[in-house]
């Protein structure tokens, strides 16, 4: 059995896989790409350390910063994972909240070989530049990636001159059919309003437990390699120390994470069976029918 519990940030989805892991005697599995790199602690939000000490957990703080971990890997590494605790007549957990990377090892996802491809030439166009050029090669990918969202336009770029393929057509071609049996997807129910206020909450809580000096310390060793696009992190760089810009940081941090939020629901509902839940004990009944 593989239980996927996910949705969008601050829904309390790792104390809930440690409470259900820990009356099921099951394995936890890191659904979140960003909480694999090493160091990268408090602004990723991973789970305390003392849930380590309770319930095996797997991909966690495991992948060198200077390293750019891609979703091929996540699948493998996933998929692998996967197998042995299944094979040891164990139950996943998978907790997290990076649907595409976790539907990759879930679901009948191939990857293409890619040949390595020269992008310096699209790193130069703006945001409406770039998009555009995604749009004249990939019109169906291009209608499905805001504009500012950068990375996925690079990557949807990077993805047809690397292999001379659409990205578009490439999803087309795959089956979407889970390759495990008995898997549920679960996601916290959660008013909007009561969810902002917790993402508001916790990033006043990060601040207070010391982000501010966790990222010049990452910056300061690793410099802007691809872990520090997380939020959290990639709206610190430049900071000084004024209060108002200390402030104005934090509040887009808290504005990211909001809007981060929204994207992350509407990419579980339209890709993932989910069923909603209000209690822990809810996960249990379902799983028990």
């Amino acid at each position: 059995m593989i239980i996927v519990i996910t949705g969008p940030t601050c829904l309390g989805k790792s104390e809930t896989a440690l409470n259900i892991a820990r009356i099921l005697d099951a394995e936890i599995v890191n659904g979140d790409a960003f909480q694999s790199y090493k160091d990268f602690n408090i602004g990723v939000a991973k789970p305390p350390k003392e849930y380590f000490s309770i319930i095996p957990h797997h991909l966690y703080s495991f992948v060198d910063p200077f390293h750019s971990y891609s979703i091929m890997e996540y699948q493998k590494n996933l998929r692998r994972t996967i197998d042995d605790i299944l094979s040891r007549n164990k139950i996943v957990i998978i907790v997290g909240g990076s649907g595409l990377y976790i539907r990759s090892g879930l679901y009948d996802y191939s990857f293409e070989d890619e040949k390595p491809v020269d992008m310096s030439q699209f790193e130069k166009l703006n945001n409406g530049e770039l998009h555009e050029k995604l749009k004249q090669i990939d019109e169906v990918e291009a209608s499905k990636i805001h504009p500012n969202n950068r990375k996925r336009v690079m990557r949807a770029l990077q993805i047809f001159y690397s292999q001379n393929k659409k990205k578009s057509d490439i999803v087309a071609e795959q089956s979407h059919k889970l390759i495990y049996d008995d898997v549920y997807f679960f996601v916290k129910n959660m008013e909007r309003d009561v969810l902002y206020e917790r993402i508001n909450d916790r990033v006043d809580g990060m601040v207070k437990n010391g982000l501010i000096d966790e990222f010049k310390q990452l910056y300061s060793k690793y410099g802007n390699v691809n872990a520090m696009q997380a939020i959290g992190y990639k709206e610190l760089i430049g900071i000084n120390d004024d209060k108002s810009d200390i402030d104005k940081r934090i509040e887009l941090i808290k504005q990211h994470t909001r809007n981060y939020a929204k994207r992350q629901m509407t990419f579980i509902r339209h890709q993932f069976p989910v069923i909603f839940y209000n209690d822990d004990k809810d996960i249990l009944k379902v799983i028990k029918q």
